[in-house]
């Protein structure tokens, strides 16, 4: 009995779950006014190294999950849960930074509205995923699950929406960019666009299991 009252328990998972959410959320939004401030290339650059410093800070975040996970003998939900979900939510900022990235690499000079529409949806699909982490802890109470799950029913309503604009802009964009390397570079950032709100389901989708096994 003493010996069980020793064991390391419960850490401060759901606290890590926040704050990473709200690094994903953050770096969305400065994604967001990176593709908005583009032509301006010292605004572009600002935004740019915000959304690498959320990635970073989320990191730093992530590899404490992990080092609670070996460290922690009870947790909160299942170990296995928690290892997913936060590799999942890690995933949503590298894509972000990645994006980020490319747009660079690439050299684009200028973005299309479709970037634009796709980047929306994606600071809105991140914004959710912030918003349903922050209720995990309070999954017994029947109104919060029931608001995570509809929560995540507007993901997923996202994510369809983000299939739908990125291939309407993939049929604008073959029928009518001429120059083929900006075809080439738009057609990258288009599915790097779309991957963000993927991931965002594949947290979506965890969260919904988590929530039908502990509520």
């Amino acid at each position: 009995m003493v010996f069980g009252r020793l064991l390391p328990r419960e850490g401060n998972f759901f606290e890590l779950f926040n704050q990473h959410g709200q690094h994903i959320a953050e770096g969305a939004r400065s994604f967001l006014a990176m593709v908005q401030d583009y032509g301006n290339v010292a605004e572009r650059e600002r935004h740019a190294n915000a959304v690498g410093a959320s990635e970073r800070a989320a990191d730093k975040i992530t590899a404490e999950v992990h080092r609670l996970l070996h460290r922690t003998f009870i947790t909160p939900l299942d170990r296995d849960q928690i290892h997913r979900l936060i590799n999942a939510m890690d995933d949503v900022l590298d894509l972000l930074q990645d994006t980020s990235e490319v747009m660079s690499l690439y050299d684009l000079q200028s973005l299309s509205e479709d970037v634009v529409r796709l980047s929306e949806i994606s600071v809105r699909c991140c914004e959710r995923v912030q918003n349903v982490l922050a209720m995990l802890p309070k999954l017994k109470t029947a109104a919060v699950a029931e608001a995570v799950l509809q929560t995540c029913g507007e993901i997923d309503q996202l994510e369809s929406d983000a299939d739908r604009v990125m291939r309407s802009a993939m049929s604008r964009l073959f029928r009518e960019e001429p120059d083929t390397r900006q075809l080439i570079k738009l057609k990258a950032v288009y599915e790097h666009l779309e991957s963000i709100s993927d991931r965002c389901e594949d947290v979506a989708n965890l969260v919904e299991g988590i929530v039908l096994e502990n509520s």
